[in-house]
C-alpha cells in the first residue's frame, strides 16, 4: 500500500475516532451519571460538586440554560428556554461565576454540560428585557445583542403538523422566533458561543429542541465547535459529548435515529416504560429484556432518565406514567433500575418543590433564586428537592459506578412484580414491586461469600450495617426480604458493602 493511501486511511480514521468521541461523557475514571441541578446557581453547583458530587462518584452536571433570557412576567421556570442573547448572564450568575463553577467542578472530577438553546430566541414580549440587562424589538425579530434581524429568522409559521417535518423544524415552537440554522452567519454566531463555553471549561452540551432543527445544520455547527480545552484537564483531541433532546415515542415524521450520527440522543420512551412498569401498568418481570429489544435506540447512542423538567410538569413526553419525586418509594424504585441496569447513559433529576408547573425556582420577594442550604441531615432546604442527595439513589450511583464492567445474569422473578438480577460477580439488586405482598426469597448474588450491607436501607458503617445485613453463602445464595410496607422496595449489596 502506497505512502498516500496509507496517510488517507489514518485521516478517515481520526475523522471517526473524533466523531464518535461525541457519545463519550468524558468522564473522570470511577464516576458516572449526569445529574440534571435544574434552575441551580453556579456558586452552589460548584460547592456541589466539591463536597458532595466528585466524592460520590457522580460524572456530571447538566446546568440550566445559561444564555442571557428574557424576563416574563412572574419569572417562570420556561424562561431560561428564551435567549435575548449569547452573553452568559442569567439568574444562575454571570460569567465569572460560572467560570469559577467549571474550573472548580472539573477539579473535583465533575464535568459541566450545558443546556444549549439555538433552536430559537425569544417569543414576542413588549419592551423585552433580558436577565443581564439586554434589549430587543422581539415583534421585528432584532436582537442587537448578538446581533441578529429578521433575516436571520425562518418565516413565521406555527409547529402544528407533526407528521411534516418541514413543519417541525422551521416554524415556530410554541411562538419562539425559528433561527434560519441553514445561514452561514447563524451557524456562525451559535458556535461562536459554544466555542466560548469550551474555552471556560465545559465537557458537552444538551442541544435542547434538537428535533426542531435539520440533523444537517447541526452536524455543521457542531463540526465548528472546538475539542475540549486542555487547561482544565481535558486530554487533547477530545471532542464535546453531545446529548440531542428529540421527543419520539413512534407515529411521527421525525424519529430519532435521524441523529444518532451527531451523538447521542435523549431516549423519551425509557421513563415512560419505566413509569408504566413500577405503576403497575406492565410488571417488572418482563424488564428482563429492557432496552432495544423494546424498540429503543442502540444503548451506546441514547442518554437515559426516568423524568426531565418537562415531563415531570405533565408536558414533553410521556404522560401520567412519568415518576417524580411527587411518588418517592416508586420513583426511587425506577431511578434504582435504571441505575443497575446497562442500558444507555443515565441522568438523574434534582428538582426543587413546585404544586404550579409553571413556577419558577424558590426566590425571595426580589425574584432572586434562593440558595440551596443543605441540613444536618445532608438533605436540602429552602424549598430543592435534591433526589440525588437522596440515600437510595446516590447508593446506586455508587452501585453503577462499582458494575459498569459487567453484564446482567442470574435473572430471577416471581413471575409478576418481584425481581431480582446479578452484575456480573460484583453486584446484586431485587425489587419488590407487588401491592401487598412481601418478597421473602433465597436468591442466588453472584457474590462471594459474606457479610453485606444493604446500600438502599442504610450503608457499611466500620464493622457494621447502619440497615439490612445480608449474609451470602458459600454458593452464592442469601435469603432476601423486601416487605411490602417498607419504605423503599429495593434492596441493593456490591463487593464494596462487604463487612
Amino acid at each position: 500500500m502506497d505512502g498516500r493511501r496509507i496517510t488517507q486511511l489514518i485521516l478517515v480514521l481520526s475523522v471517526v475516532l473524533s466523531a464518535r468521541a461525541q457519545w463519550n461523557p468524558d468522564a473522570a475514571p470511577g464516576h458516572s451519571t449526569i445529574v440534571h441541578l435544574f434552575e441551580w446557581k453556579f456558586l452552589d453547583i460548584a460547592d456541589e460538586c466539591e463536597r458532595f458530587l466528585g466524592p460520590h462518584g457522580y460524572a456530571g452536571v447538566q446546568v440550566s440554560p445559561v444564555s442571557e433570557n428574557v424576563i416574563v412576567d412572574g419569572r417562570p421556570w420556561y424562561e431560561r428556554y428564551q435567549p435575548i442573547s449569547y452573553k452568559i448572564a442569567t439568574r444562575s450568575g454571570d460569567e465569572r461565576a460560572f467560570a469559577n463553577m467549571t474550573a472548580r467542578c472539573n477539579k473535583a472530577g465533575v464535568r459541566i454540560y450545558v443546556d444549549a438553546v439555538f433552536n430559537h430566541m425569544t417569543g414576542d414580549h413588549q419592551n423585552a428585557v433580558g436577565t443581564g440587562g439586554s434589549t430587543a424589538n422581539t415583534f421585528s425579530e432584532s436582537y442587537p445583542a448578538v446581533p441578529y434581524g429578521s433575516n436571520d429568522f425562518n418565516p413565521k409559521c406555527d409547529v402544528n403538523n407533526y407528521q411534516d417535518p418541514n413543519n417541525v423544524r422551521n416554524c415556530e415552537l410554541v411562538g419562539l422566533h425559528d433561527l434560519k440554522l441553514s445561514s452561514e452567519y447563524v451557524r456562525g454566531k451559535v458556535a461562536e458561543f459554544l466555542n466560548h463555553l469550551v474555552d471556560l471549561g465545559v465537557a458537552g452540551f444538551r442541544l435542547d429542541a434538537a428535533k426542531h432543527m435539520w440533523p444537517a445544520d447541526i452536524e455543521n455547527i457542531m463540526s465548528r465547535v472546538k475539542d475540549l480545552n486542555t487547561n482544565h484537564g481535558f486530554q487533547p483531541g477530545t471532542r464535546p459529548f453531545i446529548y440531542q433532546e428529540v421527543i419520539d415515542l413512534g407515529g411521527e415524521a421525525i424519529s430519532a435515529r435521524e441523529y444518532l450520527y451527531i451523538g447521542r440522543v435523549t431516549e423519551f420512551k425509557y421513563g415512560a416504560k419505566l413509569g408504566e412498569a413500577f405503576r403497575g401498568d406492565n410488571p417488572i418481570k418482563y424488564l428482563s429484556n429492557f432496552g432495544e429489544a423494546w424498540g429503543f435506540i442502540p444503548s451506546k447512542d441514547s442518554l437515559v432518565f426516568i423524568d426531565n423538567h418537562d415531563n415531570q410538569r405533565g408536558s414533553g413526553a410521556g404522560g401520567s406514567s412519568i415518576l417524580t419525586y411527587k411518588d418517592p418509594k416508586l420513583y426511587k424504585m425506577a431511578v434504582g433500575f435504571m441505575l443497575s441496569w446497562p442500558y444507555g447513559y443515565p441522568r438523574v433529576m434534582s428538582s426543587f418543590f413546585f404544586d404550579n408547573k409553571d413556577a419558577g425556582p424558590p426566590a425571595d420577594g426580589q425574584g432572586n433564586t434562593l440558595g440551596v442550604t443543605i441540613k444536618p441531615d445532608g438533605t436540602c432546604g429552602n424549598g430543592w428537592v435534591c433526589e440525588h442527595r437522596w440515600r437510595q439513589i446516590y447508593s446506586m450511583v455508587e452501585f453503577r459506578n462499582i458494575v459498569t464492567d459487567t453484564t446482567v445474569n442470574d435473572w430471577w422473578d416471581n413471575g409478576n412484580k418481584q425481581i431480582a438480577f446479578c452484575r456480573g460477580g460484583k453486584g446484586f439488586v431485587a425489587f419488590n414491586d407487588e401491592y401487598g405482598i412481601d418478597l421473602k426469597q433465597t436468591l442466588q448474588t453472584c457474590l462471594p461469600a459474606g457479610t453485606y450491607c444493604d446500600v438502599i436501607s442504610g450503608a457499611k458503617s466500620g464493622s457494621s450495617c447502619t440497615g439490612k445485613t445480608i449474609s451470602v453463602g458459600g454458593d452464592g445464595k442469601a435469603y432476601i426480604q423486601i416487605l411490602h410496607d417498607e419504605d423503599d422496595g429495593i434492596l441493593a449489596i456490591h463487593q464494596n458493602s462487604k463487612l
